[in-house]
């Protein structure tokens, strides 16, 4: 009597990565098949070796030869479909999406292995910034109605055009318009919309008021990061930490990508910004304004990054913000959470003008009087094409995808915001 056996599966070997491209897709779709779920390192490895290789492939692949532009969300989706085993399934990823992120596979991870990889490609990097420039699906639904009533109530995020200004109040009063994803989607919509708006010269960013009970009635900019949302695992790297960098804050710094293919070149719309920052502007709140025109603050504001204590990237911040403190004092925001005050004399380097709450108003409106002119909107492009190469900012990216999707799912992250979650969104009041 004799029994048969089965032979051993033969493990793949990284250079079978870097083999032409049918070949390696399909010993990359034999690699995952082996690899348990979560997957181990030696499965990240490999296609990380894959992507070193055959990353404009990919993506051309995926993009039907840079001819489609799909959303980071659609791109992580077609890539999985179309290269089996590159990142994890559809399934896998929203049944990681379901759970609380201390429970989480980390697949979030592979995904930043694949961005990153496609960031830092010339080719596809710059495509894959231009297409996510191009406006909403869902800000082209509303622009018409926009257009003819001048106002949209997007949820987080208030959209009225008055006296030739697209004027953004954000009203999180819930949260003290701490960002989630609803609150990118709604910010990108509105932001959309102000730029596509043939009847806004310019455009404010604002703060509403408040329902919380240490800040009831009065405005807040932004508390940043939503932790509540981050602990309970509705924080994703596509939908938020990539899409917000790359979505509406490239948005308002470049402008829209309006080429619809008729022409070599077709400028995108870009225009003036003016943010008043009222209470705080914290964390993303504070990113916010390295990418506008002009800041005014109340003389009771102040400003901080609290990126060492909430354990993640300030998103771009790290690479725009000593453009405008030097990186001795950006050092000590970042990395030890130095708290700005807008009376502060420092806080010149960060805020163009400083009034008391109840002239805040009139202020605002005096500057945006000043920013009127023809030609603001083109100069203003010229200075950014100066102050940030758009190069530099794609390698930035690039970096920041793996980087933050590694913070993301790291055992500090997953305790402090738990810790931080329990204590409400409320931030800490300034030292006494």
């Amino acid at each position: 009597m004799t029994g048969g056996t089965t032979a051993p599966v033969r493990p793949v070997e990284p250079a079978e990565m870097r083999a032409a491209l049918p070949r390696a897709r399909a010993a990359l779709a034999r690699a995952a098949r082996q690899d348990p779920d979560p997957p181990s390192g030696r499965l990240r490895a490999l296609r990380a070796a894959f992507l070193d290789t055959h990353t404009d492939a990919v993506y051309t692949e995926l993009t039907a030869g840079r001819s489609r532009a799909p959303r980071l969300a659609e791109l992580a989706a077609a890539a999985g479909d179309a290269f089996p085993g590159l990142v994890p399934t559809t399934a896998q990823l929203a049944a990681d999406r379901a759970l609380p992120q201390a429970r989480k596979a980390g697949h979030e991870i592979d995904l930043g292995v694949l961005f990153a990889r496609i960031l830092h490609s010339p080719v596809s990097g710059r495509h894959v910034l231009g297409a996510l420039l191009r406006p909403t699906a869902r800000a082209l639904d509303l622009l018409p109605a926009f257009t003819a009533t001048g106002t949209a109530d997007l949820g987080s995020v208030h959209l009225e055009r008055r006296d030739g200004v697209a004027r953004l109040t954000m009203c999180r009063d819930d949260c003290l318009n701490a960002e989630d994803e609803r609150q990118v989607d709604d910010m990108e919509t509105a932001v959309d919309l102000a730029l596509l708006d043939p009847g806004a010269g310019l455009c404010l960013l604002r703060g509403g008021e408040m329902t919380h009970p240490r800040y009831r009635g009065k405005r807040v900019f932004s508390a940043g990061i939503n932790l509540k949302s981050l602990h309970a695992g509705d924080i994703s790297l596509a939908g938020f930490l990539l899409r917000r960098e790359l979505g509406y804050l490239h948005k308002i710094l470049r402008g829209l990508n309006l080429d619809d293919g008729t022409s070599r070149h077709r400028p995108g719309t870009a225009k003036p910004w003016v943010a008043a920052v009222d209470t705080f502007a914290i964390g993303g709140g504070m990113q916010i304004l390295l990418v506008v025109d002009h800041v005014l603050a109340a003389s009771d504001a102040y400003l901080s990054l609290p990126a060492a204590q909430e354990g993640i990237v300030p998103g771009a911040a790290n690479f725009r913000l000593p453009r405008y403190t030097g990186p001795r004092l950006a050092r000590r925001i970042v990395l030890e959470g130095h708290r700005i005050h807008a009376t502060d004399p420092e806080a010149r380097l960060l805020v163009d003008e400083v009034h008391p709450p109840d002239r805040l108003d009139h202020a605002v409106e005096q500057s945006l009087d000043r920013l009127r002119g023809p030609a603001v909107a083109a100069n203003r492009r010229m200075l950014n094409i100066t102050e940030e190469d758009p190069e530099a900012f794609r390698t930035y990216m690039a970096e920041f995808a793996l980087e933050q999707a590694l913070r993301l799912h790291s055992p500090d992250v997953i305790e402090k915001v738990g810790r931080f979650s329990a204590g409400g969104t409320a931030p800490p009041g300034p030292p006494g």
